[in-house]
């Protein structure tokens, strides 16, 4: 990069060349500032692009997880534009340039926003030759990407009064209106906002206070709190006809995780768990929309995972932890057949990679990647066609590895870290290779691994809960809003309608028109014709 700029000729050389030796002098040491300063900033940017590869790419010790990779590259990105920023400003023509690729790559803005056409006009319409009135035969038009700032403001509901100046005593006044919260301040609308900023943006109440206070706006977080657990309690019954929804799937993927909860008789934090269960058939194009269901336990034993499976019949993805294995065997969950997790496997055999490098663990990591690979050309197929490719391609892969899996064991000593987990596949070898005979089934449990990011994002800013209520309520709150965004619709526009049709006496009965997936929430675009004088 750096030699191509030295040996490139600038194309902003004047068309001709100071003949005066001093203003000679003078346009040489410009030039040469500017190709230092070229330098300096090429300089620059490889060396952030190095860094952002290294993070990425280089060595195990040396890479980032995801969250850390993603904060270098927005610091990356951000040096480059201001790179780039500043070269723009010193060359018109790279401006230009520049401006063009990014109107030819930035794509299409979605349909449903508002739309507020600015129209600018020059101030004379008429001819400038013979002064006549001139028509319109065109015009260019720019969509460019706004936003209007979070704008807090009062509903004031008046209710007058009537009466009849014939008649003493008739007097007539409309009904007020029902309220989540009665005799307080917010509207449905606000307490859906609080609720989208924790559960969805992860942003704990005692900031969203402070940000109100910079508005003038003095509210305590207890208040906050007291609107969240008040709407928890209003939504209950969607969260419950959510969770039966999924329990009626024949296929659903289960995980659980820890949640820690302040237990106030010791003044310390205790050890829950927030069980999921996941529904996400898109990848075979089942009919069922997708969800998850989030339930808190105070533990993760036996016992709360067949209260959690109570009744249900069908196929259970999930990791091979021990719980499950023994629900299954149990007389009280007769029906259920469990899909173990590829990525489960693979993990322990990239741990060792990753540690203590064998060619066994390399092998391994090889034969799964190849599975792994017919698979994602198979995704997106329907349930028969999946089944076919997978018999057809992956089950003689299957077979040979473990074959190969069985070799390995002899050879290996068996307290190392590699037959042990080659142990681990083989114990769970039948519902390992159980996707092979149905095309509904995954190879992996990452439709509920992701469904558990939002809970341990929320987790990392909150720290614990504060009760066991608390986290049933966290748990009642965050499926809405997950289910929401998995079916692509808006959780605060979605909460803000079920919270009002529930307070003002929603039918029981009509409760599933209220889950995520209903198509209430779509919001038409917006036009608005702005005239603006040149």
């Amino acid at each position: 990069m750096i030699r191509a700029m030295t040996e490139t000729p600038s194309k902003d050389l004047p068309e001709r060349i100071p003949s005066d030796p001093e203003a000679l002098r003078a346009f040489v040491l410009e030039i040469m500032a500017e190709r230092d300063a070229a330098l300096a900033r090429c300089t620059k940017l490889e060396h952030l692009l190095r860094v952002a590869r290294d993070a990425q790419y280089g060595r195990s010790s040396e890479k980032l997880n995801a969250d850390q990779l993603a904060f270098t590259l927005e610091d990356v990105e951000q040096a480059v534009a201001a790179i780039e920023a500043q070269e723009d400003k010193a060359s018109p023509a790279k401006s230009r340039e520049r401006a063009a690729k990014r109107r030819s790559n930035r794509g299409a803005l979605p349909e449903n926003l508002p739309r507020i056409v600015e129209t600018i006009a020059p101030e004379d319409t008429r001819c400038p030759c013979c002064r006549t009135p001139m028509h319109e035969i065109g015009a260019d038009e720019s969509q460019r990407l706004d936003i209007v700032p979070a704008q807090y403001r009062v509903i004031v509901t008046r209710r007058p009064k009537f009466a009849c100046r014939a008649c003493s005593g008739a007097v007539v006044q409309a009904p007020a209106p029902e309220r989540l919260i009665k005799g307080g301040l917010p509207t449905e609308r606000l307490v859906a906002h609080v609720l989208a900023a924790k559960y969805q943006w992860h942003l704990p109440l005692y900031r969203q206070a402070q940000m109100m206070a910079t508005q003038g706006i003095a509210l305590d977080r207890s208040t906050l709190a007291f609107w969240v657990g008040y709407a928890g309690a209003e939504l209950l019954p969607v969260y419950g006809r959510l969770k039966a929804h999924l329990l009626s799937s024949s296929k659903i993927s289960v995980d659980e995780t820890p949640a820690p909860v302040l237990d106030p008789g010791r003044g310390r934090t205790k050890t829950g768990y927030f069980w999921a269960i996941a529904r996400d058939d898109r990848p075979w194009l089942g009919s069922d929309p997708p969800g998850v269901a989030y339930t808190y336990a105070p533990g993760r034993g036996a016992v709360h995972a067949l209260k959690l499976l109570d009744g249900y019949a069908g196929i259970i993805h999930c990791d091979g932890y021990s719980v499950y294995k023994s629900l299954a065997k149990s007389d009280e969950a007769e029906g259920i057949v469990l899909a173990f997790c590829w990525s489960h496997l693979r993990r322990r055999f990239v741990e060792i990679d990753r540690t203590a490098p064998s060619p066994s663990a390399k092998e391994a990591l090889s034969r799964i990647a190849q599975l792994y690979a017919i698979e994602r050309a198979l995704r997106g197929r329907k349930a028969e066609e999946r089944r076919q490719g997978r018999q057809a391609h992956m089950k003689p892969l299957v077979a040979a590895l473990k074959t190969w899996f069985e070799e390995r064991l002899k050879i290996l000593s068996g307290k190392s870290l590699t037959a042990e987990a080659i142990r681990y596949g083989l114990n769970h070898w039948d519902g390992l290779t159980r996707f092979l005979d149905d095309g509904r089934i995954e190879m992996d449990t990452n439709a509920v691994e992701r469904a558990m990011r939002p809970i341990a994002l929320n987790r990392k800013n909150a720290l614990f809960a504060g009760c066991d209520e608390g986290a049933e309520a966290w748990a009642c709150i965050a499926s809405l809003i997950e289910t929401c965004r998995l079916n692509g619709v808006d959780p605060e526009t979605y909460l803000t309608d079920v919270l009002e049709r529930l307070v003002n006496g929603w039918q029981a009965s009509r409760i599933d028109e209220l889950l995520p997936w209903a198509e209430a929430y779509a919001r038409p675009a917006i036009i608005i014709e702005n005239q603006i004088a040149a």
